[in-house]
């Protein structure tokens, strides 16, 4: 008689050595990249619902930003670091002082907002990509509250 003893892993149903390759050999998963962005627009334009939504939090009680906020907006492969400023009209001549180190812009503007505030947009976000910290890196523009009736199309904005 053969006095063979088995010994089995219940946790992952395998033999004790493979068990213990499996768990110690793998290692910590490797860093996600970070990237630095910098997120602007008009008060009231949807910067922090946006990011509210990316972070998968509740957007209830959202209250507008005065200053800046920075958020961690977690991606499975990278993590993008953005620093949402106000856009109160006495905030956005302090922006640029918060562009350095950015990778990317986002620029959110409201379609349905007045023509006087959408020309307000159009000039600060010319102004954005005429700043030399700014004009070579990539942009998102984002057309926001386009779920109201008085919304304009990407192409009339």
């Amino acid at each position: 008689k053969s006095n063979l003893f088995f010994c089995f892993c219940f946790v992952c149903f395998t033999l004790p050595w493979q068990c213990f390759r499996a768990l110690c050999c793998k290692g910590p998963p490797p860093p996600r990249p970070e990237y630095d962005l910098v997120c602007i627009g008009l008060s009231g334009s949807g910067k922090t619902s946006l990011l509210s939504q990316l972070c998968s939090e509740s957007p209830e009680n959202i209250v507008s930003t005065t200053g800046f906020s920075i958020k961690a907006v977690p991606f499975q492969n990278a993590i993008l670091n953005v620093k949402e400023l106000g856009g109160a009209d006495n905030i956005r001549k302090y922006w640029s002082r918060y562009y350095q180190g950015s990778q990317g812009v986002i620029f959110v503007l409201d379609s349905a907002s007045s023509e006087d505030d959408l020309e307000t947009a159009r000039n600060e976000l010319h102004s954005a990509l005429q700043h030399p910290q700014l004009c070579t890196l990539p942009f998102l523009i984002l057309a926001n509250h386009q779920d109201k009736p008085a919304a304009r199309s990407v192409q009339e904005v």
